[in-house]
C-alpha cells in the first residue's frame, strides 16, 4: 500500500454488530475501530494485488517454465 499521509476523520455509520465482532475476532483487533481500520487495509491490500495481476496478464503473464517450488 502506498504510504500517504494519514487523515483520522470521525465518521458515523450504520454497521451489523454481528459482522463486526466477527471481523475484530478474526483480525485480532483489540477496537471496533481497530477492526475495521484493518479490514480496509485488506480491501485497499486487495485491489493492489488485482492490479498487479492484471498487470502481469497484459504482460502476457507467467511463461510455462514458470513453476513454483516446492
Amino acid at each position: 500500500m502506498a504510504k500517504t499521509r494519514s487523515v483520522m476523520r470521525r465518521k458515523n455509520m450504520l454497521i451489523d454488530q454481528r459482522k463486526l465482532d466477527a471481523a475484530k475476532a478474526a483480525l485480532g483487533a483489540e477496537t471496533e475501530t481497530a477492526a475495521v481500520d484493518a479490514a480496509l487495509d485488506l480491501v485497499v491490500f486487495r485491489a493492489e494485488v488485482f492490479r498487479g495481476l492484471d498487470a502481469l496478464a497484459a504482460a502476457g503473464g507467467l511463461d510455462s517454465t514458470t513453476r513454483r517450488a516446492g
